[in-house]
């Protein structure tokens, strides 16, 4: 029973961080994206 509890609480968890990163996206928020595009070096604007 513990194990099913344990499981069931990981998974809502998970559920919620990417639930947050999908929405963050949309919004134009990114881990990857620190919007100072003149340091990045993906950035074909320099």
């Amino acid at each position: 029973m513990g194990t099913i509890l344990t499981a069931a609480v990981l998974l809502g968890m998970v559920g919620f961080i990417i639930r947050k990163m999908i929405r963050d996206k949309k919004n134009g928020k990114s881990l990857q994206c620190g919007c100072d595009c003149k340091h990045c070096s993906g950035c074909g604007h320099k």
